[in-house]
Parts: C-alpha cells; sequence; structure tokens
C-alpha cells in the first residue's frame, strides 16, 4: 500500500502540486477563522441556579429554597453533582452534568424541575433564575464607569440603561453584569408615629400605592370612521404623584401618603461594592462570554462596541477598562509562537548542518508549515480551538521524523550511485530515488504510525484532563498526519525535481567526529554486552526509585502575569466598614512599584451570579510585566511582598491565587484553593469544632499557605420570635406580623415608576431610623382583630443570636470545607501528609465523613486514567512492531527503547526539580512514540544487510554506522523542537516545561539505547535463532 501511494504520487506531481496550493490556501483560510484562547476551557459541563430573598437568614434560605431545589435536580439524568450554598439573602445551586451533554439541553431540563420546585417554595420568594450560559473563561472583559460630577447611583443609572443594553447586543456575550454604585429606587419611607395618629396600618399604605400606580386597558372606540385606543393613564411619574395618593378618607377629609411618608429617591438594599486604587467606590461594568465563542474575536467586538457607546453618553462619562482577557490571550499566543517559531528554526539549522544538503535539506523544512496548516484546517473542521496546550506541544522535530528519514536515505543512495559506475549504467537518477523512497516507506509509515497510536489513548481522557489535554491530542495527530501524507505524496515529487541533478554528499563534521568514536565505542560494548544491558536494567531501577520521590501535582500553574486575592473579614462586619477596609488594603498593595491598578470586589451585585458575603471581596491586582519588577524576581517572591501589605490591614486576611485560576477552582470543585478538606456531617457545630482541628493540621502542614476553615457560625441574627399564645389572644396571624416585619424593615416592592425606557422599584418601608433602632423596631405597632393596636415587642422575643454565615450542601448533605494553597511543595505529598496527620489525630462522630477536592482530586482521578491510557499505547505500540516487522522477538528488542527513554524522562524532571504532572505524563506517552522509531529504521536495515548475505555481528556494525546520521539526526531535530518550550519563561511556558523535559531527557537515554543496546540485544538474540536454524 505505502509503495502503491509513493509511485502514484510521482506519476501524478501535478495533481500533488495542487493539493498542496489547496492545502496552503484552506490552511491560510482556517487560520484566519480558528477560535483562539489562552487556555483550554476546563469549567465542567454545569447548570447554576440562584434564587435573591433579601430578607432570609442562611438557615432559611437552606430550609426552605435551597433544599427544594436541590431534591428537584437529583433526580434529573446525566447529573454527576449537585452542590449548593445558601448565604443571607441568596441560594445558589450548580448542577454538574456529564461532558457530552448539550449545555442547552441541560439548561432545558434544570427549567422543567425548577417549574415543578416551584410549587415547594414559600409565596413571596423571588423567581429562581439561570446563571449565564458561561464558564470559568467567561469574564472577559470589565470596565468602570467614571464621570466627574456623578454620583454613584447617576453613574449606575447610565450604566444600566445606556452601555449595558447596548453593549448586551453584542455577539458573543452571554451577559452583561453591573456591578458597584447604587441603584436607584422610589421609596415610601413611612413615619410610624404618624400612622398611629392617623389611624392607619402598613398594609393600608401597600395597597393603596400599589393600586394606584397603573395604567388600564380600554381597547377601542370607532369615531368619525376612525378607531382610537383607549387607555386609562395611572401611573405615577413624579415622586409628587406619589405623595397625592390617597390612602384613606376620614369625613371627606382624603389623608395623603404625603401625610404619614416621605417619597424620596434612594439606594437598594446592597450587598456588595466595587472599590479602585484604594481611592473611591466605582460603578463597574462586568462582560460574559457565550460558552464556546472566541475570546479575542469577542473582545476585540467588545472594545468596537465600547468606541461607539462613548459617543452616546452624557458629556464627561467614560468607559475605563481594567481587565482585559486579551492582554492574557496575546501574551500566551506569543509564547506559542515563539517556541514554534524557534524551535522550527533550530530544526531547519540542525536539518542542514546533519544533511550537508541544501535541497535536501529545504524540501525536509517545507513539510514543517505544510503540516501546520493541515493541522489548522483539521482544527477548525472538528472544532479545536487553537491555545496553549494545543498550538504549544507541536515538536516539529516529531512531526519531519519521516521526511528526515525518506531524505537522508535518498541522499546517500544517490551519493552511492554517482560512486558507483555499475549502478550508474543500470538505474537512472529516477530509479535509484524510487528505490530509495521504497526501501523506507514501510519502517516510516509503521514508525510514524506508532507515533500517532501513542497520542489516540489520550482521546479518552474524561473531565478537566481531557479538556485539557484532548485539544493537544488532536492537533498533534492531524499534524503528524499531514506530515506523514506530505511524506508520501510531496516530498518523493519535490525530491524528484530538485534532487535530480548531481548530488554531493559532505558528511557533516559532527558526524565525521562522532563516526571514529561510535566505533570503537560500540565494539567496546559488543565485547561487554552483559555489562552494558546490566548497566540500562540499573539506570532503569534507579530512576524508578527517583520517580517514586518526584511527588506530583495536577497540572503546573500557568502565571497569568496578574494576582487575585479573596481576602475576607469577619462575617459580621458591615458593608460599610468593608469598603473602608477595603480602600485601606488597596491603598497599601498600590503603594507597591509593581502594581498598576487594584479592584476589590466587595460581596455580589444586586443581581447575583456569584455568591460571595460582604466579608469576602476579589482584590484584582494588575501588575507590570515581569521583566520591569524590582521588589521581587519570581511570582512567589511577589506574593510575599504583597502579603506583608496586606498584614499590615487588622481584620483582614486572604488567600493567593489568580483570576481565572480562582473561577476555574470555583467551578471545578467547589472551592477557591489548591487543596481543599471537606467535612461532611449534619450539625453545623459540630462540623465547626471538626474543622478547627484539621485547620490546625492542615496550617502547620509544611508547605501550607493561605490556609483557612469556612466560617460556618459568626454572623449575628436578630430574631424576632412570635409569640403563639400571645397573637391569638389578640386575634392576629403569623403573616400579619412576617408582612410588618418584612415590609418595615426590609420594604415591600409595590411597582415600577417609569422615565422614558428607565424603570425603577417602587418600594414602601419604614423611614431609616426606626430601622436601625431595637426599640423602635419593638414599637412597631401590629393591627387586632379588634380594631386595636398592639406593640410588636408585647407579642414577640427580641433574641440576639451568632447563626451561620453561609451552609454549603453537596449531594445533599452539609459539609464544611478546610481550604489552603500549596507552595514549595508538590501537592500529593502534602495532602498525604494531610491525610496521616488527620487519621491519627480525628476522631469523625457516625454519620461524619471526610474527603479531599480541589487540585489534588483531579490529580488522583487522572492518575487513575493514565494507569489504564499507558499501558494501552504500550500494547498498541507492540501491536504495530509486531506489525511491522513480523517478529515477537524483534518487536520487544525494539520495544526496549521505551524502559531506558523514561530514564531520561525521569532523571530530567528530577534534575529540574520538577514533580510530576499530568503535562509530563502527557510527556512520556509522546515519548514512547518517538524511542522506537529510531529502533525501528535501525533493526529494519540490519535485515536488509543480512538479507543480502551479511552475517549478524557484520550486519549490525555497518547498520549501526550507516543508520547513525538519521538517528542523531530524527533525535537532534526532535528534541530541539521541544528546547524553547523547556527553558522558555514567557506566559503559559509553566504547563509546557515538564513535557518538553520529559521528551528531550527521554530522547538523550532513548538515542543511547538505539545506538548501543539495541545492536547487543539484536546481536544476542538473532546469533541464537541463527545456531538454532
Amino acid at each position: 500500500m505505502v509503495n502503491k501511494i509513493i509511485l502514484s504520487a510521482i506519476r501524478q506531481p501535478f495533481l500533488v502540486a495542487l493539493s498542496v496550493l489547496a492545502l496552503i490556501a484552506g490552511g491560510i483560510l482556517a487560520l484566519s477563522k480558528l477560535p483562539i484562547d489562552a487556555v483550554p476551557d476546563i469549567t465542567s459541563n454545569q447548570v447554576q441556579i440562584f434564587t435573591v430573598s433579601p430578607a432570609l437568614a442562611p438557615q432559611e434560605i437552606e430550609r426552605l429554597v435551597t433544599y427544594p431545589i436541590e431534591v428537584a435536580m437529583q433526580n434529573l439524568p446525566n447529573v454527576q453533582e449537585v452542590r449548593s450554598i445558601s448565604k443571607f439573602g441568596l441560594s445558589a445551586v450548580t448542577v454538574v452534568f456529564d461532558d457530552d451533554v448539550d449545555i442547552y439541553f441541560a439548561r432545558q431540563l434544570v427549567s422543567q424541575k425548577l417549574q415543578e420546585a416551584k410549587a415547594d417554595l414559600p409565596p413571596g420568594i423571588p423567581e429562581p433564575e439561570l446563571g449565564p450560559v458561561s464558564t470559568g473563561l467567561g469574564e472577559i472583559y470589565q470596565y468602570e464607569v467614571v464621570g466627574d460630577g456623578y454620583t454613584p447611583m447617576e453613574l449606575r443609572t447610565i450604566q444600566d440603561w445606556i452601555i449595558k443594553r447596548q453593549l448586551a447586543g453584542t455577539p458573543g456575550l452571554a451577559e452583561v453584569n453591573t456591578f458597584g454604585g447604587e441603584l436607584k429606587q422610589y421609596q415610601v419611607l413611612i413615619d410610624p408615629q404618624k400612622l398611629l395618629k392617623y389611624d392607619l396600618t402598613l398594609r393600608d399604605v401597600i395597597e393603596a400605592v400599589a393600586n394606584n400606580n397603573a395604567n388600564a386597558p380600554g381597547a377601542y372606540i370607532e369615531h368619525k370612521q376612525e378607531q382610537y385606543i383607549v387607555v386609562g393613564v395611572g401611573l405615577a411619574t413624579t415622586m409628587q404623584d406619589i405623595g397625592n395618593i390617597i390612602v384613606k378618607s376620614e369625613g371627606g377629609v382624603p389623608i395623603f401618603v404625603r401625610d404619614v411618608a416621605s417619597v424620596d429617591i434612594g439606594a437598594a438594599i446592597r450587598q456588595g461594592a466595587v472599590t479602585i486604587n484604594g481611592t473611591a467606590e466605582i460603578v463597574s461594568g462586568i462582560t460574559m462570554m457565550l460558552q464556546g465563542e472566541n475570546a479575542r474575536e469577542v473582545v476585540t467586538r467588545v472594545k468596537e462596541k465600547i468606541s461607539h457607546i462613548q459617543e452616546t453618553l452624557p458629556k464627561g462619562v467614560k468607559i475605563v477598562p481594567f481587565y482585559d482577557r486579551s492582554d492574557l490571550v496575546n501574551r500566551t499566543i506569543k509564547t506559542v509562537y515563539t517556541n514554534l517559531t524557534e524551535g522550527a528554526l533550530l530544526v531547519i539549522i540542525v536539518l542542514f548542518l546533519l544533511l550537508m544538503n541544501l535541497r535536501g535539506g529545504f524540501i525536509v523544512a517545507s513539510v514543517i508549515p505544510l503540516s501546520m496548516l493541515f493541522a489548522i484546517v483539521m482544527m477548525k473542521l472538528t472544532g479545536v480551538s487553537g491555545n496553549l496546550m494545543s498550538l504549544g506541544a507541536i515538536d516539529f522535530g516529531i512531526i519531519v521524523d519521516g521526511a528526515v528519514v525518506l531524505i537522508e536515505n535518498a541522499i546517500r543512495k544517490l551519493h552511492e550511485r554517482q560512486h558507483n559506475s555499475e549502478l550508474m549504467a543500470g538505474e537512472t537518477v529516477q530509479q535509484t530515488l524510487i528505490g530509495s523512497f521504497l526501501e523506507v516507506g514501510r519502517p516510516i509509515l509503521f514508525g510514524v504510525a506508532i507515533i500517532i497510536i501513542v497520542y489516540l489513548p489520550l482521546l479518552t481522557l474524561q473531565g478537566i484532563e481531557g479538556k485539557m489535554f484532548k485539544p493537544m491530542a488532536y492537533t498533534v495527530v492531524y499534524a503528524i498526519t499531514g506530515a506523514l501524507f506530505l511524506t508520501l505524496t510531496y516530498v518523493p515529487v519535490a525530491s524528484m525535481f530538485f534532487l535530480k541533478k548531481k548530488i554531493r554528499e559532505k558528511e557533516s563534521p559532527v558526524i565525521s567526529f562522532l563516526k571514529p568514536f561510535y566505533h570503537k565505542t560500540l565494539l567496546f560494548a559488543l565485547k561487554r554486552k552483559l555489562v552494558t544491558v546490566g548497566g540500562a536494567i540499573a539506570m532503569f531501577i534507579i530512576a524508578i526509585i527517583l520517580f517514586a520521590r518526584l511527588g506530583g501535582v495536577f497540572i503546573p500553574t500557568l502565571d497569568e502575569g496578574d494576582i487575585l486575592i479573596e481576602a475576607r473579614q469577619i462575617p459580621s462586619v458591615s458593608l460599610t466598614e468593608a469598603i473602608h477596609s477595603s480602600l485601606m488594603l488597596e491603598a497599601e498593595l498600590k503603594s507597591v512599584p509593581e502594581v498598576i491598578s487594584v479592584v476589590s470586589k466587595i460581596g455580589r451585585p444586586e443581581i447575583a451570579n456569584d455568591p460571595m458575603s460582604i466579608h469576602q471581596s476579589d482584590v484584582y491586582i494588575k501588575l507590570k510585566p515581569q521583566e520591569e519588577w524590582t521588589s521581587a524576581t519570581t511570582k512567589d517572591e511577589m506574593i510575599a511582598v504583597l502579603k506583608e501589605k496586606m498584614d499590615r490591614i487588622p481584620g483582614i486576611g486572604g488567600s493567593f491565587s489568580q483570576p481565572i485560576e480562582m473561577r476555574f477552582n470555583e467551578l471545578i470543585a467547589g472551592v477557591r484553593s489548591d487543596v481543599g478538606v471537606k467535612i461532611f456531617g449534619d450539625d453545623l457545630e459540630m462540623l465547626g469544632k471538626i474543622g478547627t482541628k484539621v485547620f490546625a493540621i492542615v496550617q502547620s502542614t509544611p508547605g501550607s499557605a493561605d490556609a483557612r476553615v469556612q466560617q460556618v457560625e459568626g454572623l449575628p441574627q436578630l430574631q424576632i420570635v412570635i409569640d403563639r399564645n400571645k397573637i391569638a389572644r389578640y386575634g392576629i396571624n403569623v403573616s400579619d406580623v412576617n408582612i410588618l416585619i418584612q415590609t418595615a424593615l426590609a420594604g415591600t416592592e409595590v411597582g415600577r415608576i417609569y422615565e422614558g425606557e428607565k424603570q425603577f422599584d417602587l418600594v414602601v418601608k419604614f423611614q431609616k431610623d426606626v430601622r436601625s433602632d431595637i426599640d423602635d423596631i419593638k414599637n412597631l405597632l401590629v393591627p387586632t382583630q379588634n380594631e386595636e393596636k398592639v406593640r410588636l415587642g408585647d407579642i414577640a422575643d427580641f433574641m440576639m443570636i451568632e447563626g451561620p454565615a453561609e451552609i454549603t450542601h453537596s449531594a445533599g448533605r452539609r459539609y464544611l470545607v478546610v481550604e489552603s494553597n500549596v507552595r514549595e511543595r508538590d501537592i500529593e505529598s502534602f495532602v498525604k501528609e494531610i491525610q496521616q496527620a488527620i487519621k491519627e489525630n480525628v476522631t469523625l462522630p457516625a454519620g461524619y465523613s471526610i474527603t479531599y477536592g480541589g487540585e489534588f482530586e483531579n490529580l488522583e482521578r487522572a492518575r487513575a486514567r493514565l494507569t489504564i491510557v499507558v499501558p494501552v499505547s504500550l500494547f498498541l505500540i507492540f501491536l504495530l512492531l509486531f506489525a511491522s516487522v513480523n517478529s515477537v522477538q524483534q518487536a520487544l528488542i525494539i520495544f526496549s527503547a521505551i524502559p531506558l527513554a523514561v530514564v531520561g524522562g525521569i532523571v530530567a524532571l528530577w534534575i529540574r526539580d520538577m514533580p510530576f504532572s499530568i503535562s509530563a505524563g502527557v510527556g512520556f506517552i509522546a515519548l514512547f512514540g518517538v524511542a522506537v522509531l529510531n529502533g525501528l529504521v535501525m533493526l529494519s536495515y540490519y535485515n536488509k544487510l543480512i538479507e543480502e548475505g551479511m552475517s549478524v555481528r557484520d550486519a549490525v556494525i555497518t547498520g549501526s554506522e550507516i543508520r547513525l546520521r538519521p538517528v542523531l539526526t530524527t533525535a537532534l531535530v526532535a528534541s530541539l523542537g521541544f528546547i524553547p518550550m523547556a527553558i522558555s519563561t514567557s506566559a503559559g511556558a509553566e504547563v509546557q516545561r515538564p513535557l518538553a523535559t520529559v521528551v528531550i531527557g527521554g530522547l538523550v537515554t532513548s538515542t543511547l539505547l538505539t545506538l548501543f543496546v539495541l545492536p547487543i540485544l539484536y546481536s544476542i538474540f538473532e546469533k541464537k535463532k541463527s545456531e538454532q536454524e
């Protein structure tokens, strides 16, 4: 089959040329449309449900809202996990589906179940809403709205009704959220003393305002052959209109709303705020990208739209960005481009130096861009985006291995022909070239097929590791497949054209120097076969011992360039105090020379899409490029500098992360740190006690950083406990008392006020001074059935307690989490030490259990998957080797390259002090295919020489010396292609370095095996075979 492909291509060069031109055109077109992002989106396939009920405490939210929704979601098909968090005024339930479930179908399933769950929700609970169709990579662009002379409420109104509305229509955006500023409300602020004076109840005012703020449809009438639409206009449009609403009439004298209340414009109750640079509060906008969109294109569209929106804003108002995802995307893609370009240049230089033939080197080098274009076309067709993982792991040296072998053999054969008169007389240049192609065509096919086949099991990876490494596997397979087709079609045709003239095979100075040394060393090794093989086995054993001491992490952390602090204060902190502390922290952080800006998001916005409380804040720190740093040289040192600044602010603690990293951790595992110890149980108090013990263990473990225990208690609550016996005596219903409490303190929405296209809530509540004093609350009057009034304090008990700040669930069970980041240590050994300490020092009551989440959970799951994937890869390699050489014995000889390749990879990781990671694991898998390629080519040549009549020993010596150049060339180009990746310090290089390190180290030892151990093994087993025959 291989021969037919080569011969067909040679017979139809015009068709091959047209195909190459079509590939170039298609590749350029595909590249212009390829989705680009910094990293693969590893967020799980999930739907979030948010229910905002501003007046309910956490335990009420859990009981009345969260639990019914959780129960409804448990029986959905293809659900991996249902987890939730209940906080003051907010329920957030996350339903995680299998990855193969369409996100829109998943949302439809959740919506249907929500309709069923609504029947179990108490009256008055707002409608649950689904989170946006976005992911952990969704927050692509954030900005502040600034304007001299404008109040926070005015800027918020401009953001909500001018900027947001225009920006929301941008293609690729799922949602535009507003955070910060003051949400405008029309407020009817009741004076309870005046209610008493006019003998009115709170319900009277609520009903009056609600019933006197509406239009009435009157259909239409016909008048003088025309149709007139009839509308009864009763909407209040001004504060004066609201004040003039009649509540009651006594003896013909109307009592107006203005008589018992003041009508004013105020701000809605806030659960959060945004501050910047230690100066003031700001109004911010957050754009959320639609799942699966091209980040760079969407950001470009957003910027273009904002430039147009800017022209429509009131004078003096500006949109100023403070977070732009395209910065990270551009820096990461620049890293990929630099690594690929430098790798390609190194490969080309080595090709010319070792082949010592300009025309042959040019042919091989041209395969690099062509195979890359082929890969890009396939990526576009199969929906693989271009990012750090999919593009960054391509090694052009591996890609051109087949072409190197083909061209090297052709050059050598042409040189032999020119120095052999019989060959010159017996065959033409074209026949010599065709013969050289056919001679190595089969080994090339099987060798490249082996490289491809080792990547295929990676396509079975699931979860996060699958989303991380599947794009890489697809891209590499596409590129190598394209290179294989080009090697069997384009390269022979190009060779027939460019190599038909006289060839002068100049031996590389490197090869000239190494050949005599290699000849002597090989003879020396052949005389001491057992010592050489024994040495190789000893190296393998030592490497396995080293491997056990490497430790492990899931994936090296991508340096995003910026830092995020998850700051925390005591749960009882007020919003005013939280803002004050945040401004102090920002001022301290801003004093660091490397800090460009600091933005703090305190709590959550009114439209909740992030379940944070007032005592929690995300502090975004934008840094200068690392080459401009003077206070620190590494990210860890910079974190230490910033932590020292944070420690100066009393009452604030926090953990350090990065914007995307934090969001990924939170959405994937429900925790925001590297490691999360989850303690499951029913009683919050007992969970708190166990959590305190576990926290002490975690915090004292070497490597722990930013450790914290979830604060389940500590939120002060004023509980108004209604005495049922007393209200029965007065004929009062519980609902009457609850309505009074809710309206008086939280407020009741009774309608909307429209200002043109804008609309604002109309809310009835008591005046602020009444709402902030407990004695005034006790003095609130509750109407009885006999039209008398009784003090709230006379029918209810007032108790100050410390309630839960938040309650978290997973699979319907309560849990508490102890979190920690890990620095200067691998996560695997860190967690194992914690597990042992907890086992020895913490006794769990019946019904309580502990699990370990975060990055460690991902590592364990991925490692378990690799224990299946790696053996499958090895088995497939052996099958292909057997199919190629038709001998189990010879297949095993070639297969022996893998253990020695593993030796180099492990030693390289150990020398560079890198723990084992899934990135390194993928490097080992890639290494397996490359390790056996040269062995296959070498052994195939031994067999050919023996068939021509050489003895086993002569065939081994002669074949090894002749194959020295292609072996070194393929090994060098493969390893050099990875060198820029291995030594890069640019954005995103952290993820690539382990993979590149493993391949380079493994190629060193596998090449030594191919040159020394493989000839020895072949001579041993083939000699025995010939003796037996």
